[in-house]
């Protein structure tokens, strides 16, 4: 439908084989929020700024127009920035809202970035829509991918991420995790990869670099914390190491590698969030020292589901997890167009290397909390209800798509975007 006349910008939305699996994430897991909300009793406020992320995101994953996509993408920053500055730690609110500026000022910067790189398209293109676009340069490529590469983030544009995450709500870090850095990757893939194929393939190098310096990189950084809600953020800056590793190939196996990985990530990470946002409620503290040892005798069913989720994050067989590092592996060795057989093979290493280390800080992880003698008290609770259902909903996703990729990498071939 005509939108904008003089600009001819349409209303234009649809589903993509590309987009669908992004869609139906973000409504499972918003889905999945106002549940863990509505029993909590929370604020209806907090109800309605989920609500208004979760429109928006789905807005943006369902855009056909390029301008239409911009406005749905800018929609969701500042429900975002009152969820973290006003509902975040409420033992820290000027850090809160630290970190909620600092994640809009990041994000911000970047958008405009995209909004210059979307301009120069369309003026060289004459058209907003996505599918009609028959040119763009490397400066407009490069600014899109730019603006994307904050909202994945990649290193060294991910600062403001772990401050988001450790001062947000537990719903807050469940949607920055499941769903907007799903907006970066999915903008690299549809606007970037999909759209400006060829001079996006003269910045597919840089990225990938960047994404397995963030894999190794953020690895190691786990090493470091104590707040496991800072340990789960710098784990997502390592995946999505993965995902934008498999972009940069520019290949089917790629494209269905970035996807899934996407996926599996937000489901996975989602379930981390959840399970650790329960801890710090009934701890007062996402510390891991101060959480204690002896989890599973203390509260022997939150310990499962968060042990599960960490083998499926660090990806064991079997789980979601294994099949997005396992596909970009294999994107990446079979190299591709854009980069050189060495180039690659030196990336897909440091890749495997990160595979290693991702299971080492996970593994310490559940020492620390999980395991070890320790006597329960009487403020220990177990899951309650709405805990369980939120669990087992994601748990059952994580292993169905263990189980059966196919699913998701069954969509994809030479007309991906279509």
């Amino acid at each position: 439908t005509s939108w904008i006349k003089p600009l001819n910008a349409h209303f234009h939305v649809g589903v993509t084989s590309l987009s669908w699996p992004f869609l139906l994430m973000t409504a499972f897991l918003g889905l999945l929020c106002c549940i863990w909300l509505v029993a909590d009793d929370t604020s209806p406020a907090v109800v309605g700024l989920v609500l208004v992320i979760s429109a928006s995101s789905l807005g943006v994953f369902a855009s056909l127009d390029l301008l239409l996509f911009f406005v749905f993408f800018e929609l969701a920053l500042i429900p975002m920035w009152f969820l973290i500055a006003w509902w975040g730690d409420p033992h820290d609110p000027v850090g809160r809202r630290r970190a909620a500026t600092r994640f809009l000022l990041f994000t911000v910067s970047g958008s405009a970035l995209l909004l210059v790189g979307i301009v120069i398209v369309a003026v060289q293109s004459r058209t907003l829509q996505v599918f009609d676009v028959t040119s763009g340069s490397v400066v407009a490529a490069s600014l899109i991918a730019i603006g994307f590469a904050v909202k994945t983030p990649l290193v060294p544009l991910h600062t403001w991420l772990p401050d988001a995450h450790s001062k947000a709500p537990t719903v807050g870090s469940v949607l920055l995790a499941g769903v907007f850095l799903k907006l970066g990757t999915y903008g690299l893939l549809f606007l970037g990869s999909g759209m400006l194929h060829d001079p996006f393939g003269k910045v597919a190098p840089i990225l990938a670099v960047a994404g397995v310096v963030g894999i190794v990189w953020s690895a190691l950084a786990c090493y470091a914390q104590d707040d496991l809600k800072r340990l789960i953020a710098y784990s997502s800056v390592g995946h999505m190491g993965f995902v934008v590793l498999a972009i940069s190939m520019q290949s089917v196996v790629g494209v269905a590698a970035a996807v899934f990985g996407s996926v599996a990530h937000g489901l996975i990470t989602g379930l981390l969030f959840f399970l650790s946002g329960s801890l710090k409620e009934r701890f007062g503290t996402a510390s891991m020292t101060a959480i204690g040892r002896g989890l599973y005798a203390r509260t022997p069913w939150l310990a499962v589901g968060f042990v599960f989720a960490a083998i499926a994050s660090l990806g064991l067989p079997g789980l979601a997890g294994f099949w997005g590092e396992l596909l970009s592996l294999r994107s990446a060795y079979e190299v591709g167009d854009v980069l050189s057989k060495p180039g690659v093979w030196t990336l897909l290493g440091f890749a495997v290397l990160g595979i290693a280390l991702t299971t080492a800080y996970f593994v310490r992880a559940i020492r620390l909390i999980a395991q070890g003698e320790s006597n329960p008290r009487d403020e220990d609770r177990d899951l309650g209800g709405h805990e369980v259902v939120v669990s087992i909903a994601l748990a059952a996703s994580i292993l169905v798509l263990g189980v059966a990729p196919g699913l998701i990498v069954g969509l994809y071939d030479s007309a991906v975007i279509r």
